[in-house]
Formats: structure tokens, sequence, C-alpha cells
């Protein structure tokens, strides 16, 4: 019976070419988009499942208040996890995790081989008990275990070793923190497994350096920097654990978080739900949120529904084409439930051919999708039972949606009627067609109205006056403290040439996060009413280098020590007026106890030196020229950028012969904050496409069928007098209504999608009409090319053929 059914469907497909070609091409399309976002959806629900008992692992959150701001922190202070291991029976280990955050890169250096590598963090000795990884070498117990000892990734330890083994060797990591000898330990790769813990270098926590001082460290109300784990013994409850955390921080931290003013929570996170958590500030590495991955889910299913609608919509219109067959096999004895099941094996058929179709394609396209997602999806046919289960559950219910409606709809026509050339049928299909034409277009009309939105909104962000001068800054970063003490003459060699107007030293640099920030207050107040500032340390040149401007007071001078510069929000959370402000002492307390007080010497106009998501937060400069600054930034005036990094590079060689010569532009490092938006920008723009293209192909097959359903009455109009343009547009027009009305039910439901999406933002473009006119505007024009080709090459045949049977 089965084979009965598939010879019989494969001859139907085979007998209407090309409408099998639009069906097969349009489910092809839309099954490779569909299987691609749900391979990737079910990558980044992957992370760190690979750890043992990792049900058992969870992160301590801080949920911070202070100074009326409210923060969500995927990081602690260095003591909290110690001591809940301490406190509570329910943690069976603890580790913590440091980056060296204001060290970007480290030196390392092994007999006469060198390179610069990224990525390095300070570890506890139980890393390797409460995280699982592949040890190529090694032991992990006693990985991280003594003082200056190190593990390395496996791409690292290829680069400084090649074939060598390097378990047991010593190199020497020579940054900001000195240069040290370090033994390694063992050597690892990520096979197991993907994680949100990404490093190249893991050092163990006593090694100097940010380590050495968060394992010393017992501050409960700051230093949130530390990334904090604990994993529980079997049948704890984490919930009921939860619950005891705020009397935990309330009996160790009262009183220095009492002192702070700062109220603090903390909280117990899986692991597996950190990389689409969201939402934390100092992740270790980048996320995706769960609402992103239900809006990719939400378009692979717009765009499988749409290529289903080009099937039910073909099918239905050439149902007159097969009233006939339907007649005939119930005259010989089918049934309903018959014709039914034929028609459905039908659809199954094309699905199944969409699959096969769609997976080699889908290898080609991989290179080019995995770019616009920034991720790594691979096809893995034959190691993952998840992925037969996506393009079994694929086939079915493609199928299933597609043919469902032909299947009913041509199974209840009556025999006799069919047979005497009756094709009505109870239910309008030309109606149904039409409603399934607008929902369709209604659905790439929603997507072609967020791409406007959030291409405005990047936009908008990319040329948004920032408050200081992004443009034409070069900046230099030292890793290093060997070449620091040649940076003035470096400066002074720069500062000669005739295209740099301003050269400043700083310890960041504007765009780019600000680690550092403590809280100050006026004379007669204390920490619990000061205001927490975020704080660059800086040079005499810096306001002038960036084009920061002042609002009262005077820019910093040669030794000014002692001396800061305040934006206008700290001044205002401190209740004074810019003009106020100057000369006026803020005191602050010290980490190791004490006051101290810095003079204001004058007041900067607020900038957003942080992403614009963000509200201007309170923030100074400190005047430092004398501090170890590694950042250089120049501003430049000219328009030979080839011929000036020449220079600047000729002058480095000088200076620095044994140091890389390395620059980034500031405009393009402050546009990387928004890697995020770009990347959802990329993969809406690219699977909206598709979803245009199916609808395209789609209306093209209706256009072509109802201009062959029209030809008789096209040849009466043309012999009658009718223009060429006059036909195409007749028969234009039924389709381009159904454009208008998809736009009136789209415009609305992008609108509140798109609203929804731009409250992450502080500072936003508006939703304006233009944007829904413009996709509107598109949208016709997409329909009026799809069908005017039809229209035209009907309007054009000639009359006599297609009335010579009158």
């Amino acid at each position: 019976m089965f084979r009965n059914y598939f010879k019989t469907a494969l001859r139907a497909l085979l007998k209407n070419k090309t409408y099998s070609l639009i069906n097969i091409v349009g489910l092809s399309v839309g099954t490779l988009c569909c299987i691609y976002i749900l391979l990737y959806v079910q990558e980044q629900y992957s992370y760190d499942k690979h750890h043992r008992q990792a049900e058992s692992i969870y992160r301590i959150t801080t949920d911070l208040t202070l100074s009326g701001d409210r923060r969500l922190n995927a990081t602690s202070s260095p003591p909290i996890a110690p001591a809940m291991k301490k406190e509570f029976a329910e943690v069976a280990e603890y580790t913590r995790i440091v980056p060296t955050i204001s060290v970007k890169k480290h030196l390392l250096l092994y007999n006469d081989k060198s390179l610069y590598e990224e990525d390095a963090v300070f570890v506890d000795s139980a890393f390797f008990n409460v995280f699982t990884y592949h040890f190529i070498g090694g032991i992990p117990s006693r990985a991280v275990t003594d003082p200056y000892s190190l593990v390395l990734m496996k791409g690292t330890a290829d680069k400084l070793f090649g074939n060598e083994d390097p378990v047991g060797k010593v190199i020497d990591i020579d940054n900001s923190y000195g240069r040290h000898a370090f033994k390694i330990t063992g050597v690892i790769d990520e096979r197991l497994g993907k994680t949100h813990i990404h490093a190249n270098l893991f050092m163990s926590m006593n090694s100097g350096g940010i380590g050495s001082y968060a394992a010393d460290n017992n501050t409960w109300s700051g230093n949130n920097f530390a990334s904090s784990y604990v994993k529980l013994n079997p049948n704890s409850d984490a919930a009921a654990l939860d619950k005891k955390l705020p009397a935990f921080v309330n009996k160790y931290g009262q009183v220095q978080l009492k002192d702070a003013g700062m109220k603090k929570d903390i909280h117990l996170q899986p692991i597996t739900a950190i990389h689409t958590s969201g939402g934390y500030a100092h992740e270790l590495s980048k996320t995706t949120s769960t609402s992103f991955l239900y809006l990719l889910m939400l378009i692979a299913v717009m765009i499988q529904v749409i290529a289903c609608i080009n099937f039910m919509n073909l099918s239905t219109a050439r149902a007159s084409k097969r009233a006939k067959e339907v007649g005939v096999r119930k005259v010989v004895g089918a049934d309903r439930w018959d014709l039914v099941k034929q028609f459905l094996s039908e659809s199954m058929l094309l699905s199944l051919t969409g699959v096969l179709i769609a997976l080699p394609l889908l290898l080609l396209a991989l290179p080019y999708l995995n770019r616009i997602t920034e991720s790594g999806v691979t096809l893995s046919l034959f190691s993952s039972y998840q992925t037969w289960l996506i393009l079994l559950a694929l086939v079915l219910t493609t199928g299933l949606i597609a043919g469902s409606y032909p299947a009913f709809y041509l199974s209840a026509f009556k025999a006799i009627k069919v047979i005497k050339g009756n094709f009505t049928n109870h239910v309008s299909a030309s109606g149904i067609r039409r409603s399934l034409v607008v929902f369709q277009f209604s659905l790439s009309i929603v997507l072609i109205i967020c791409i406007i939105i959030i291409q405005s909104q990047l936009h908008f962000i990319k040329n948004k006056d920032l408050g200081f001068d992004k443009n034409q800054k070069l900046v230099f970063n030292f890793y290093t403290d060997a070449p620091k003490k040649n940076i003035p003459a470096f400066i002074n060699d720069v500062r000669a040439l005739s295209e740099v107007t301003s050269v400043s030293r700083a310890n960041n640099f504007l765009g780019q996060f600000v680690p550092n920030d403590h809280g100050v207050f006026l004379e007669g107040g204390n920490r619990a009413s000061s205001a927490d500032a975020q704080n660059m340390t800086t040079d005499e040149h810096f306001v002038k280098t960036n084009g920061i401007k002042l609002v009262s007071g005077r820019d910093f001078r040669s030794n000014d020590s002692g001396r800061v510069l305040i934006n206008e929000t700290l001044a205002k959370r401190l209740g004074l007026t810019p003009a106020k402000a100057v000369g006026t002492k803020l005191y602050s307390d010290g980490d190791g106890g004490g006051t101290y007080s810095v003079e204001v010497a004058g007041v900067m106009k607020d900038f957003n030196y942080n992403s614009l998501r963000d509200d201007i937060k309170p923030f100074m400069l400190v005047y430092g020229a004398d501090a170890n600054l590694p950042i250089v930034v120049l501003s430049a005036n000219s328009p030979d950028y080839k011929s000036l990094i020449g220079k600047i590079e000729t002058a480095w060689k000088r200076n620095f012969p044994s140091v890389p010569f390395e620059y980034k532009f500031l405009d393009e490092e402050i546009q990387h904050q928004y890697e995020a938006e770009l990347t959802v920008s990329n993969i809406i723009n690219s699977f909206t496409l598709m979803a245009v293209l199916i609808s395209c192909l789609g209306l093209f097959g209706l256009a072509a069928f109802s201009a062959e359903q029209r030809k008789k009455e096209i040849g009466i109009r043309k012999v009658l007098g009718a223009s060429s343009l006059n036909l195409t547009a007749l028969l234009s027009a039924d389709f381009l209504k159904l454009v208008l009305v998809a736009i009136l039910i789209a415009s609305p439901v992008a609108w509140w999608a798109m609203n929804k999406w731009l409250q992450a933002f502080t500072y936003r473009v508006p939703i304006s009409w233009w944007m829904f006119c413009a996709a509107g505007t598109i949208a016709i024009i997409i329909a009026l090319i799809t069908v005017s080709f039809q229209a035209i090459k009907a309007a054009v045949a000639n009359p006599v053929k297609s009335l010579r049977t009158e």
C-alpha cells in the first residue's frame, strides 16, 4: 500500500514539474534555515553540560545596590566562596576565577620563542576538581595546587612548544605584574564540550598579581571581581541553600556593608544556565539570552511556515487538475481517508526531498552561516542522535502542516460532481489562498520592519555624539613593564610629527570597561553617604586628546597631583553645581584604612564613556602622570593614515625594538561594544532574505496559475482593445491588495516587538512612521516584480492561441 502511495506521489510530482520545483526549492531553503537555527539553539544550550555532576555546580551572583543604583553582577567578593564552604555542610567544594582584567596580553617566553597571549585567569587549587576538562598532559587534581603553576590550552601550547611535551617545562610570563617563572603542569583542550569559562592560561591563585590579592582579600562590601563557584553535595537542595544566603551575608559582612552604605544579596545560579542567562555584568565570556534564542526559533518556524504555505496554495490552486483523479478514485472504491493518506504521502515525499537537498546545501553554507552567528555549529549526522530527531521531526511536521489542508480539501470533492466538471466545494479555496498569502507576507513584512529599525538603531549608535571625539584616535597598549620607561621618549617622537595634534597617557581608554571605582563623599560625610564613581588615571593631555569639554574649572596641569576632574552627574549626585564643585575636597576611604582627599579641578560635560545601553554614571579622571600608565592615546589629523602609521612604526621600533608594533582605532573599539546587536542584525538580515525569497516563489507560482486560468479572459480583453499595460495592472492588482492588507497586519506586530527590543538601550532611536512606509514600499516592489513577470508574459501572449478552441 505505501509503495503504491509513493509511486503515485512521485508520478504526480513529476507530472507538474514547475510547481513541484517551486515547492521543493522553497522547502529546501526553508528547511536549511530551520535546521541551522535549531542546531545553533541546541549548541547554545549545550554549554557546561559536560562537567561531572554539572547539576550540582552553581555560580555565586551578586545583586548590589549602592547610591540608589542597582547592579546584577556575575561576580562576587573573594571571601564569599571560602566562607560558604566553611559555613554550609551542603557545599562540598568551591573555586574562584579571577581574570587579569587590567592586563590584556601576556608575553610568554621559552628559550628563544616568545608570543603575546590573551585571556589569562587565576584559579583556586580545586578548580579542576570542580570543572571537567580533557587533559592531554598532567594530573587534574594537582595541576594548580602549587604557586606559579600553569595549565595551558592546547592551541597556546602548540604555538610555544610545537611537538615538544610542555608538561614540566618552565616558561616566563611578563606582564604589568612583573616577570615570573611558571611551571607548566597540564595541557587541556575543549573536546569535551563548550564552556562559558574561556581562557588560554590557567594560573594558580597564589602567583602574584591580582591572584594573590584575591587569595588574601577579606572585603565583603567591595572588590566584586571574582567569579565564584560552589559544588554542592549530592541530594543538597540549592533552593533551600539560596534562602539561607541573606543571613549568611549579614553574619559576615554586616559591618562592612553598613559602613559602605551598600545593600548586597547573593544568589546561586546553575552553571548550565550561565551561557543563556544574559543581563549580568562582568561575564567571563560573551553570553546569549533566552529571549534571543526564542526569537531565532520563532524565525525558524516562520520561515518553515512560509514554505508550507507555498505548498498549500499551489496544491489547492491546482485542485481542478486533480479533481477528476479524485472522482475516479472514489468511484473505484477509495474512501476519503485513502485519499487523505495519498495526498499526505505526496507532501511527506516533498518534505523529505526538501530535507535531502537541504543537508548538502547546509554543509556548504555552514562556514558562511557560522560567520554570521559567530558560532561553531557542526552537522554531526553520525555522532548525535539529536540531529536525527530534529530531521525526523522536521520531515513529519512540515509534511503534515503543508499537506493537511490540501489533503482534506481535495479528498472532500464529491465524485459525481467533479466527474461532471463541477469543482465547487463548501469551503472557498480562493479565500483561504488569499488569507494564506496575507499571512505569509505579514511574516515577511514583520521581519523587514525589524531590519529597518535595527539598522536605524545601529546607525544611531555609530553616529551619536558621545560627548567626546572618537575619530582619528590611535590607541597603543603596553602589556609589560620593561618598555614603559621608554614611553616618554616615544611620545616625544610622535608628538613631533606634523600629523599628530595631541598625545596622552592613561590606565584605560574611553569605550572600554572601566574596572576602577570607589565611593567619594564631601567633608563631614562617610562611606554610607558616598557616591560610587568610576574613575580613570590620566595625564594632563587626556582631556584635550579626547575632545572632552569642561563646563567649569580648568584642565589638569603638569604635576597636578591630588586633583580630579568630575562629570556633571557626579557633581549632581554630590549635591553640587558645576561652579560650586570647583575647588571642593572629595574624600574616600582607602583599602588599608584611613581617609584621603582630592580636590576638584574642573567639571566635565557629561559624556558616554561606556555603552549607550546604560545611563551616564558618576565618573572622574584622576591625575597621575607619574603613575605607571600603560595606555597611549594619540589624536591625529591626517588624510593619509598609511603614511602616518609608517612614521609612528619607525618611532616605535626606535624606542621598543623588541616589542611587536600594535595599535587600535578608538572608534572601532567603541563599536565592539555592540557586537551582540551587530550579530542579531546580521542573523535577521540573512534569514529575512530567505523568508522573502520563499514568499516570492509562492507568489510567482500563484501568479503563473492565475495567468493560466485567465488566459481566455486575457485573450478576449486584448481582442477588444486592452493594452498590455492595462492587462498587467489587472493581473497584478489582486495580489497587491493582499500585500497592502499584510502591511496593515504586520505593522503593529513589528512595532510591539521592536519597542520591546529598544528598551534595552537607554539611548535609542524613536520608532517612526517612515520605517513602516519603507517596509511596505519594499514589500510592494518585491511583490510587483514577482507578479509582473507572469502578468507581462500573459499580457503579451498571442490572443489567437488562447481563443482558438472557442
